[in-house]
């Protein structure tokens, strides 16, 4: 296998940014009624500000998933580089515009490119590392000489209040006080994630300037195995506890139970989400890979919320692989929880910082709550 590099890194976020007291006017009130639960979830998530593809004024949106996506790829583009010399586009998403085609034709055909191999990962916050571990093994197996990979999230549009019809109406029956799950099962998540996406060259050769990040490898696990579901769209619980796909469903329900709303069990998250993130994998990957902790200069997790900033310390605490406060890179607080993309705009604000030097070393850390999977990937700075 031969050496693939991070040669250029792009972002793009829609619109100005959204301030937590913003958010109602963009996404709108479920029933007309203030969120019971905004202010509780933004005070643990640390969040202060957003992006949105929603106009927040009309509330419609002005980007498409494959619009957002396409502004990030463009913006690899430089006098070194064209698009017209990329084999491979892997892009991963879990809000696609379409059910069919997929997420990469829709980006390539938005972006006007030439012939080339095209692929689609879904998936939740996994969907981007996933893409940039397909475009990477392309690379690294000679098939292409460059690869582009993206993370991609346009989740506003399912965050409206319009997507919400049957919680409005428990709200107007004051049913909430008695059903608080409704609020912490998907009420919560309207104040948790947002929109972006970010795009990566890969090539089989550093750049001739600058920097680049060497990848030295990705590792990717699930654990749905033996892990039930946590995080869920598009489907609905019965009254045994199994869940029905939408396709089942009467299309009446599909508004009216927000079949499509994204769903979170928070218990199910708060008890396993650092084990089988964080613990269990690591220790595992430490054994295999042969890392030390003490070699990492940059920790770049995604993470959801800052409340779980403190419990993945503690976790890398107990496998014996702490990493110093003062090495963990993240701008959640500033640019949001963009799932898929996130890791993508984390790398982007680093690599171009100026802070980056020859020889240091970078841990991304991807958890996902689908059903417990999680990745993690090792970078190193040449010049």
């Amino acid at each position: 296998m031969g050496s693939v590099y991070i040669t250029k890194i792009s972002a793009f976020l829609p619109n100005d940014p959204v301030e937590n007291d913003q958010i109602e006017e963009v996404l709108g009130r479920i029933g007309g009624v203030k969120s019971r639960a905004k202010n509780v979830v933004l005070r643990s998530n640390g969040i202060k500000s957003r992006y949105y593809v929603l106009d927040p004024k009309s509330r419609k949106p002005l980007f498409t998933n494959a619009s957002m996506t396409a502004r990030a790829v463009q913006g690899l583009e430089d006098s070194t580089f064209s698009l017209s010399e990329v084999g491979c586009l892997a892009c991963g998403t879990t809000s696609p515009d379409y059910l069919m085609p997929n997420h990469a034709l829709m980006t390539q055909g938005e972006l006007g490119m030439g012939s080339c191999e095209a692929i689609a990962t879904s998936g939740i916050c996994l969907s981007g590392i996933t893409a940039m571990k397909y475009a990477y093994m392309t690379v690294a197996s000679g098939e292409h000489t460059y690869a582009i990979s993206t993370g991609s999230e346009i989740s506003s549009m399912g965050l409206r209040a319009e997507m919400f019809a049957s919680e409005a109406l428990m709200e107007e029956l004051d049913v909430l006080e008695k059903r608080p799950e409704i609020a912490f099962g998907k009420d919560f998540l309207r104040w948790m994630l947002s929109d972006g996406a970010g795009a990566v060259l890969l090539q089989n050769t550093p750049s001739s300037e600058g920097i680049s990040l060497k990848v030295e490898w990705i590792d990717i696990l699930s654990y749905a195995g033996e892990m039930p579901t946590c995080m869920v769209s598009g489907m609905l619980k019965d009254d045994a506890g199994n869940y029905q796909p939408w396709r089942e469903l009467d299309p009446a329900l599909w508004l009216d139970s927000a079949v499509f709303a994204v769903e979170q069990d928070v218990k199910l998250l708060n008890e396993n989400i650092v084990y089988y993130t964080v613990e269990k994998p690591l220790q595992g990957i430490v054994q295999k890979r042969g890392i030390r902790a003490e070699e990492i200069d940059y920790f770049l997790p995604h993470y959801s919320s800052e409340y779980f900033r403190d419990k993945m310390a503690a976790g890398l605490e107990r496998i014996g692989f702490s990493i110093p406060n003062e090495k963990w890179f993240t701008n959640l607080t500033r640019k949001g929880n963009t799932g898929s993309a996130s890791i993508y705009i984390i790398l982007e604000e680093l690599f171009h910082s100026g802070k980056l030097r020859a020889g240091e070393k970078l841990l991304c850390f991807i958890p996902e709550s689908g059903r417990f999977s999680t990745g993690f990937m090792l970078l190193e700075v040449v010049e």
